[in-house]
């Protein structure tokens, strides 16, 4: 169950975090993985390691906010394997602040990665799954759903991510292509140890406990967990669930009240 042999998997943001967990699980489960990512250092110790487990993946450097960039890659990767059959939107950048913080750069920062880069990568990738079909996961948070202190551009690109779920999944459903996103709570990323270690030196063990017991499960998400639900809803057992949005949360959306 839950394979994907010999699949082709583009995956954005696959260096770290959430992205790498992804990577690894699909090359796994037999994908071939292409990770598109700005950060090449990353990018490369991801490879090697998928690599050494006896798995298939390849690095493009790309920045998912140049269009154009974006679809020379993906005609690259169409020319190197002749079709995609899973696209995973996972590249994005935080932010904290509210509506007065949030500087006009920071908020257009956001809307070119979160919002324009799920954009441009829906627009390469979709015409190369018409024929065949294919599945389409993007990263959402449960920051669409909630209100959460400080996040008010970021919230703003994910509820716009959801958006996009919805219409994709509508308008292609008679190609065959599936669109889903999930809204993960907090997860044990590197930006929340950066967070942790800018704001709160000293005390970020004080800090990363009070983060877990901020969810009701009483813990923060491991990356690996968030990846699994990725993989089932990219996997053939899934094939009659898209637009929906999953929360993957420990309990935040509906139990903390």
């Amino acid at each position: 169950m839950f394979r994907l042999d010999n699949k082709t998997a583009i995956i954005t943001g696959g260096g770290s975090g959430i992205g790498r967990a992804i990577s690894k699980l699909f090359a796994k489960q037999g994908a071939i993985v292409y990770i598109l990512d700005f950060d090449e250092k990353g990018t490369a110790q991801v490879i090697d390691e998928i690599l050494a487990a006896g798995g298939r993946a390849t690095a493009k450097k790309c920045d998912i906010s140049d269009q154009q960039q974006v679809r020379l890659i993906v005609e690259d990767i169409v020319a190197e394997t002749q079709s995609i059959q899973v696209l995973i939107n996972n590249a994005g950048v935080a932010h904290v602040g509210t509506a007065e913080t949030t500087s006009e750069d920071d908020f257009d920062r956001l809307l070119r990665v979160n919002v324009k880069g799920t954009y441009n990568c829906l627009q390469a990738v979709i015409p190369h799954m018409k024929e065949k079909g294919g599945v389409i996961l993007n990263m959402a948070s449960i920051a669409s759903s909630v209100g959460i202190t400080e996040r008010f551009a970021y919230s703003m690109t994910k509820g716009a991510v959801v958006g996009m779920t919805l219409s994709t999944a509508r308008d292609y459903i008679s190609f065959g292509i599936r669109c889903n996103c999930i809204s993960p709570a907090r997860v044990h990323t590197p930006f929340v140890d950066g967070f942790l270690e800018k704001n709160y030196p000293g005390k970020e063990k004080e800090m990363f406990e009070k983060l877990s017991k901020s969810q009701p499960i009483g813990r923060i998400a491991e990356p690996e967990e968030i990846a699994c639900l990725v993989l089932y809803l990219c996997s053939d057992e899934a094939s009659f669930i898209t637009g929906c949005d999953y929360p993957i949360d420990g309990g935040f959306i509906k139990l903390n009240n």
